[in-house]
């Protein structure tokens, strides 16, 4: 399974990177950005799950969302938010843009490996 880790913060990219090579997910591509992984999607670049945080500049992941869903090619990718944005409002909003599932940082590798496999086995 490859995925695709989007966060305009370096260290969070590792963070969840790292959790993922624990899991045993090693086939990772990185996104500075929503626009810079958005690039790539539409440059070919295959991916079967998106960990994706909201803030970012250029464009948001929740703006990455809502253009992921809206391309027949990739509407079925699971995504994954990973923010500091914990309000209600905030959840309901990335839920109402089809997000798969939602972890506030900061987070365990538990709870990311809890709220991939939810994704997973669905």
């Amino acid at each position: 399974m490859r995925f695709l880790v989007v966060d305009d913060s370096p260290t969070m990219r590792r963070i969840v990177i790292n959790a993922l090579k624990a899991f045993g997910y090693t086939e990772v591509v990185e996104g500075g950005d929503g626009q810079e992984a958005l690039d790539k999607l539409n440059a070919g670049e295959v991916v079967d799950f998106v960990i994706t945080d909201w803030n970012m500049p250029n464009m948001t992941g929740l703006d990455l969302t809502k253009a992921i869903r809206s391309d027949d090619r990739f509407k079925h990718l699971p995504i994954l938010m990973v923010t500091t944005r914990g309000l209600k409002s905030d959840i309901i909003e990335a839920l109402k843009a089809k997000v798969n599932n939602y972890v506030v940082k900061p987070f365990t590798p538990a709870v990311l490996k809890e709220k991939m496999d939810a994704i997973l086995n669905k």
